[in-house]
């Protein structure tokens, strides 16, 4: 499936690689207060035998991620991906491969995966039903999608707030804030089995999905 966003790809990597080396100080407030939790409890879920992770960063999700199961992870960026793979030497997780591949464009055959897990991703991709449906294309039916996302508040007043908000955090950040993400799963072709709100105002959620036989 091509990038129908080619400039905006681009701007999303050379955004990552300039702020990787800071990248794990930045998010070190919400890690260590909310994502931290999230992910190990997430990863407690997966099963495989085989799993792709999208947007795998500096590696946050590594310390959590299963030894009986194999595991590859994909990244937009090499300079993010550079620290993931230091990570994952420190940790010696020999079932892990790391590529540095578009997640709108992947370079893997159709029913591939057996679970598909990306944490705080898809408000960074710049076409983000297309890297949803990239990601059925290569997830085996009946297969399972694991998402942690900050999304657009349900709360209309805030809302609103974060729709004007979205275009100038994007410019500085390369993160969407304002994303509809359940939506957008569904529109992919995902059938939703189950949402749940992980903070108030539904901004933080978890989405759980399996790809229709």
């Amino acid at each position: 499936m091509n990038n129908s966003n080619p400039k905006q790809t681009q701007f999303t990597k050379k955004r990552y690689n300039a702020t990787s080396v800071i990248y794990n100080l930045m998010e070190w407030p919400v890690e260590h207060l909310w994502y931290k939790k999230w992910r190990e409890k997430l990863w407690q879920q997966i099963h495989g035998p085989k799993v792709l992770e999208i947007g795998v960063g500096t590696g946050k999700n590594i310390p959590y991620y299963p030894k009986e199961i194999e595991i590859t992870g994909i990244d937009l960026s090499p300079g993010m991906l550079k620290r993931a793979k230091g990570l994952l030497k420190d940790k010696q997780k020999d079932h892990v491969i790391l590529k540095e591949m578009d997640a709108q464009d992947m370079d893997f055959p159709d029913n591939h995966f057996d679970e598909v897990v990306a944490t705080f991703v898809l408000c960074s991709v710049p076409d983000p039903i297309l890297g949803l449906k990239e990601a059925l294309r290569v997830t085996k039916p009946g297969g399972k999608l694991h998402l942690l996302e900050h999304m657009r508040a349900e709360n209309p007043m805030l809302g609103s707030l974060m729709d004007r908000l979205d275009s100038p955090i994007h410019y500085i950040s390369g993160v969407h804030i304002a994303r509809q993400t359940v939506e957008n799963v569904e529109k992919a072709g995902w059938s939703i089995e189950k949402v749940q709100d992980l903070t108030a105002k539904g901004i933080f959620k978890k989405i759980e999905a399996s790809k229709p036989h």
